[in-house]
């Protein structure tokens, strides 16, 4: 449960530009600051360590540094390219916050800022002799940092925007937002009463806005409903798509006698959700599922026909379903509703929409290969083996619908013998 303001920091951090202007600011002020240390330095020790070539020194890294950042650039684009059009648009948002990427920009163009205000400053007579010394020992700190970063680079430019890459980062994502999600299933609120028939006086907010649940701040609906005696009913979750007027509350006053302004309430409650153009990452796992489900949909396209990145896929929705099922049970006793949400009731993540966002979008568009059809059902049955409780309806209904699409889609009737045997011990 994030609160709106940190939600908005993370995401702010995560830009490119926000780590570029930070080192560019770093940059500036390590190259000022040989004129407030050069006091420190003995009159005669610029002489003995040859400080008077540094100016050559800061001219070879301002020149490199610009060449070797528009060819980052450059490559980082291509790489963006790649990830969109070999696994799926909607990937490329974790490649652009990939920390390597942006951490080697950043030294780039603070290493070039730095010599850039280094010159100037030599050029002016502002450091004196006892201020090129300072300046010639950090130069060195930050060759040594630009050459850390270029080694660090070239490794990862054998990575960056590759498909399996890209995928690690996918399941990765999906893994974080499981995870949180296992912790606080309610988003830390308390559980929606779906067998409960609300009030007739409930007042319904609706939206302002049409686009995507991004975020939805949990904690400032409790503050609210404290403050104003009242329960908020949310009847959205982070990855819904919201058009005008769509209903995202409800309002229940503990007292129906007291008067309430709505209106207020009602602009509170739009502003403690975050309605953006696409869907993220972090409170949404269902986009996660519905990401690799893209992934392996597109490799099974005509036009790259890679049955080995949908077998790998499938493999990585496993795990993914795995690890949400043994946090819920590890956290069962600490999924405590926040004191501060007791009033504020949120849905549950619901294990047949996962399936659905993953397994009937894979069994769709490869129910005509053998290979993959065989890896589906393994997948179903695996999941049934580690929790029938949990997993074991949707695998039965998804197998069964599994068998129904290849029953049409197979051309070979040995073909179709072969994936009734594989499914029967789940099925019989």
């Amino acid at each position: 449960m994030i609160a709106r303001w940190r939600w908005a920091l993370g995401q702010m951090t995560k830009r490119l530009w926000f780590r570029a202007s930070l080192f560019s600011l770093v940059g500036i002020a390590t190259a000022l600051v040989a004129i407030v240390f050069k006091d420190f330095v003995p009159a005669d020790l610029p002489t003995k360590i040859g400080a008077d070539s540094v100016d050559k020194i800061l001219a070879i890294i301002a020149s490199s540094m610009l060449a070797v950042t528009t060819f980052s650039l450059s490559t980082m684009v291509s790489a963006y390219s790649a990830a969109s059009s070999g696994v799926t648009p909607r990937a490329t948002s974790l490649v652009m916050e990939d920390s390597t990427t942006q951490n080697a920009l950043a030294t780039f163009i603070g290493s070039f800022l730095f010599s850039l205000v280094g010159i100037i400053a030599l050029s002016t007579g502002a450091y004196g002799a006892q201020g090129r010394v300072v300046l010639f020992a950090v130069t060195i700190v930050m060759i040594i940092l630009i050459v850390y970063t270029l080694l660090r680079w070239i490794d990862h430019l054998s990575k960056l925007g590759r498909v399996g890459e890209t995928i690690d980062r996918v399941e990765a994502a999906a893994l974080e937002s499981l995870k949180n999600r296992a912790q606080w299933p309610y988003m830390g609120a308390a559980p929606y009463p779906v067998d409960e028939s609300l009030p007739s006086r409930a007042h319904t907010v609706n939206s302002d806005q049409t686009g995507y649940v991004q975020h939805i701040d949990v904690a400032a609906l409790g503050i609210l409903a404290d403050k104003h005696g009242l329960r908020i009913f949310v009847e959205v979750l982070p990855g819904a798509f919201l058009h005008l007027g769509a209903p995202i509350a409800q309002l229940v006053k503990d007292d129906p006698e007291q008067a309430a302004n709505f209106e207020d309430l009602t602009t509170a409650i739009r502003q403690a959700m975050t309605v953006g153009l696409r869907r993220t990452f972090e409170q949404d796992p269902r986009f996660g599922f519905s990401v690799l489900a893209e992934i392996a949909s597109r490799a099974l396209s005509p036009a790259t026909n890679d049955s080995g990145t949908v077998i790998d896929v499938i493999g990585r929705a496993v795990r993914c379903l795995t690890a949400w099922h043994v946090h819920a049970a590890t956290e069962h006793d600490q999924r405590d509703i926040d004191p501060r949400c007791q009033r504020v009731h949120v849905h549950g993540l619901l294990l047949a929409d996962l399936f659905d966002d993953f397994f009937t979008l894979v069994a769709r568009d490869g129910a005509g290969l053998l290979e993959v059809d065989i890896r589906m059902l393994k997948a179903l049955i695996s999941l049934n083996h580690i929790s029938q409780a949990t997993f074991g309806p949707q695998c039965r209904l998804h197998a069964q619908w599994l068998l129904k699409r290849a029953n049409v889609a197979l051309t070979l009737d040995e073909e179709k013998q072969r994936l009734r045997a594989v499914a029967r011990p789940l099925l019989d």
